[in-house]
């Protein structure tokens, strides 16, 4: 049986950031909190909080005064920071530079748009971490829109000045574009920005993903149940090839899926560590 790991798959380059940042940190014998789970994988927290890492929430920040506190990738909003700064706590920042960079987008853009009158619109997933961040950096003026059943928030006749969570699949903020450039055009309004604010590394890999799995007999993706990027990315190899099964690791395996498989695919999410991703692959070639 023929067994390979897809070359695309494994952490984007935030995440991986995070945990060598983390990482450094335990090595070096210090303690660890991290406000929020890192990575939306119960393997990889699981090794993490082994070697020490702590997860904490926003509302236990009030008890680690004098504490660093990591910040993880995908960001926090401004008041974080001031809380931190409030409390006396030392904030290790790991936010992926590209969510930062989209941070300051977002605060100009909002600074800039007041006067003018145009609407601050984000692409993104209700509650989802990075968005809170990106939210916090909007102002109050903010719309946040997750498809088409959204755009009833917007006012086509007013300017619209649109971003995307940096996760969000690429085709379906390209087509929301369009579905909010048409319903302007109507009104006589074209004062339409679309800004490119998705991660190529995470956004970009539905078009290689298809092709990886359309080339195997079978696919095994292995990603974290609450991890939205693995839900969407799952369904994307699904779409293409049926026989493709969602693992969290090797104990959801079940050797009766490789009867007929003479070909394997092993794939993830982008919060899907590289090493489990090779211990799957090497747990498979071992099953007669």
């Amino acid at each position: 049986m023929d067994v390979t790991i897809d070359p695309g798959s494994g952490f984007c380059f935030g995440v991986n950031r995070a945990i060598q940042i983390a990482e450094a940190e335990l090595d070096a014998g210090n303690p660890v909190y991290s406000l929020g789970e890192m990575v939306h994988n119960r393997v990889q927290m699981d090794r993490l909080k082994a070697r020490g890492l702590e997860v904490i929430s926003r509302q236990e920040l009030i008890g680690y005064r004098g504490k660093m506190v990591l910040f993880r990738a995908h960001g926090e909003p401004p008041d974080s920071f001031e809380m931190a700064k409030d409390l006396g706590v030392t904030v290790i920042d790991a936010t992926c530079p590209i969510v930062s960079r989209l941070q300051q987008k977002i605060r100009e853009s909002a600074e800039s748009g007041l006067s003018k009158g145009s609407q601050l619109v984000i692409f993104g997933k209700p509650g989802h971490a990075e968005v809170t961040g990106l939210l916090g950096y909007a102002g109050a003026q903010a719309i946040l829109i997750s498809n088409e059943n959204d755009l009833g928030k917007l006012d086509f006749s007013r300017p619209i000045e649109l971003f995307s969570q940096t996760t969000m699949d690429a085709e379906a903020y390209q087509l929301i574009g369009e579905e909010i450039h048409r319903l302007m055009s109507e009104t006589g309004n074209t004062d339409l920005v679309i800004h490119k604010s998705a991660c190529r590394q995470v956004s970009g890999r539905a078009p290689a993903l298809r092709t990886f799995a359309a080339e195997h007999k079978l696919i095994l993706f292995v990603g974290g149940n609450n991890s939205a990027n693995g839900a969407y990315l799952f369904s994307v190899c699904k779409a293409v090839n049926s026989n493709s099964y969602f693992i969290s690791d090797i104990h959801d395996i079940d050797p009766a899926w490789f009867t007929l498989a003479d070909s394997v695919g092993v794939t993830g999410a982008t919060s899907t560590p590289g090493w489990l991703l090779v211990q799957v692959a090497e747990f498979i070639k071992k099953i007669q």
